[in-house]
């Protein structure tokens, strides 16, 4: 949230995205660039505990995508998908045969010893302790200001950008 609320780093994004052969983000990543107005009307993925504040910067949430790509602009679910999509990138960029060398020098074969890795499939009981860990750990008096801060500069800067069209 300390992100989202980031005037300079806002605007920087906004600035840049226009220029980006890729505009990409990795877990709640997703949500610094929805404060950036980047992702207004595009489908997006992020932490699944951060989804349904996609739809509230004008995303299509993608809950059960783990990499989303909407013209250059792509997201990816949780921290570990940050993986899959760097691979993904490297086959767009690099090629197929690259992109699966790349994948072999890192080793990435994953077998995780459990198969709860995604609300779809994580026992209900888990589901519960975990929404309730993540909502304690959110529950800083910082968190709901920074969000608020986010949603009005994003306002300020629509209006700004529609009264600069006028002119």
């Amino acid at each position: 949230t300390e992100a989202m609320a980031n005037r300079e780093l806002i605007e920087w994004l906004r600035a840049v995205h226009p220029t980006t052969q890729w505009t990409t983000s990795v877990c709640s990543g997703a949500l610094i660039l929805a404060a950036a107005d980047i992702l207004r009307g595009h489908p997006a993925t992020t932490h699944w505990a951060a989804q349904s504040a996609l739809a509230t910067f004008g995303a299509e949430s993608r809950p059960h995508d783990r990499i989303v790509r909407s013209g250059k602009i792509v997201t990816a679910a949780g921290v570990s998908a940050g993986i899959d999509l760097g691979l993904w990138l490297v086959g767009e960029i690099a090629g197929e045969e690259v992109a699966q060398m790349t994948q072999l020098y890192i080793e990435y074969d994953p077998h995780p010893p459990f198969d709860a890795g995604h609300p779809d499939k994580a026992p209900s009981a888990i589901m519960r302790k975990a929404r309730l860990e993540m909502t304690k750990r959110a529950a800083k008096p910082r968190v709901p200001l920074d969000v608020a801060t986010s949603l009005w500069r994003l306002t300020l800067n629509r209006m700004r950008d529609r009264a600069a069209a006028r002119r």
